[in-house]
């Protein structure tokens, strides 16, 4: 049987192997599928204790799944957290982390370089409900110290940011939270507990769409939640299990597996990433490349200082605008024309017509979203082919 107790020490692809799978009576090797809306009581007494809490164990698949529950526990491991809560979705997860937080009245600051459904999330969402947000730039910590007002009860964040790959100061917004009595959460989509790990730099709640990366290869989707028992374990579980953005077994069977190979799939991304935005920065059609791992990048120091390794995720400029940049799109051949990203396959995407097309002209040119970027997802293929199936378009365009 898996001791979980004896892997807390251990290296991080140990424990995105192991942790988590205590062996049922059956003594499977790979970890089971619990697919099972219910589970069945000893007598009506225990069903008593375990409805009220007085028990632990499993009541309905809604919120206590062995399956979903090993993902939890893994992932939670890797982020260095207390306790994990899987989701529907990763939009799930931050909507499950602002309604089982905040209230009619409290406040959020988020970053303006964020996913821009999350800005429709709190924009038309959360202000239905009375809840308020204001967006600042994500570099500019004076900026969010003035955005704080008495009622500020969360800063929220993706670093590095979809799709300019801006970066954040981890460790100063957690000091700046902490002074002002609020929570810090940190969207940790992009890198992965693999490269960085925002709670060991002050954060109280990491954020994952698991679809993305965690999973690795497109085929799911899903959400999850990391930070303290006593934060995710009550207050975001109790929304979990009461309003159910659920993720289901088998889902979370598959993000197991993805974890297994995790570290070894981020470090791949990024070499091929970095590779790439070199290659593309020496292209004259490309007004800029954005990407983290550039000495060119202006955070690239503090980039280096809090993750270990860039990604697989960049974002350049052709010029030429939004015709330019889907003819570059347009004339690849085997590069993915999708939103989705974390997939081994490297996808293509333009972002001001895709993943922020519902933003205003204005909320778009604030966020830096210009008709002619185009953001890559650098997936597992060989570079060589990745260049040549980018440079048909590139070499295209007029200089």
């Amino acid at each position: 049987m898996s001791n979980d107790n004896n892997l807390i020490t251990s290296g991080f692809n140990t424990r995105a192997v192991r942790v988590g799978h205590p062996h049922t009576p059956e003594g499977e090797h790979s970890e089971p599928i619990f697919s099972t809306s219910s589970f069945v009581f000893e007598s009506a007494a225990q069903a008593a204790a375990r409805f009220s809490g007085d028990e632990p164990g499993n009541i309905y698949s809604r919120f206590t799944n062995p399956t979903v529950r090993n993902f939890e526990q893994r992932l939670a491991s890797l982020e260095g957290g207390e306790r994990g809560v899987a989701t529907s979705s990763g939009m799930a997860a931050i909507l499950a982390t602002c309604l089982g937080l905040l209230k009619t009245g409290d406040h959020v600051v988020s970053s303006r370089a964020i996913f821009g459904t999350t800005v429709l999330l709190f924009n038309n969402y959360l202000g239905k409900l009375g809840i308020e947000t204001s967006f600042v730039p994500l570099t500019d910590l004076s900026a969010w110290e003035k955005a704080i007002r008495p009622e500020t009860k969360i800063l929220f964040l993706e670093t590095p940011s979809n799709p300019l790959a801006e970066v954040a100061d981890i460790s100063a917004l957690s000091e700046l939270a902490q002074s002002k009595n609020c929570l810090l959460v940190v969207d940790n989509c992009f890198c992965t507990p693999a490269l960085q790990r925002p709670l060991e730099l002050g954060a109280d709640i990491i954020i994952h769409s698991a679809t993305k990366y965690l999973d690795g290869q497109g085929r799911c989707v899903g959400g999850a939640i990391v930070g303290s028992e006593e934060i995710v374990g009550k207050d975001v579980y109790g929304f979990l299990r009461t309003c159910g953005p659920t993720m289901s077994p088998f889902n979370a069977w598959v993000f197991l597996k993805g974890l297994e190979t995790l570290k070894l799939r981020m470090d791949a991304h990024s070499a091929n990433a970095l590779a790439l935005a070199n290659w593309l920065q020496g292209q004259s059609a490309v007004k800029q490349v954005n990407y983290t791992g550039l000495e060119s990048h202006p955070q690239h120091a503090l980039a280096n200082k809090q993750q270990s390794a860039h990604g697989g995720v960049l974002s350049f400029e052709v010029n030429g605008g939004q015709e330019a940049a889907w003819k570059v799109i347009d004339a690849t051949s085997f590069l993915s024309i999708t939103a989705n990203l974390g997939d081994a396959k490297s996808t293509i995407t333009h972002p001001a017509t895709t993943t922020h097309g519902r933003l205003t002209p204005e909320e778009k040119a604030i966020a830096g979203i210009t008709d002619g970027l185009i953001r890559v997802a650098v997936g597992l293929e060989e570079i060589d082919d990745i260049k040549a199936d980018l440079e048909k378009g590139i070499n295209g365009l007029k200089i």
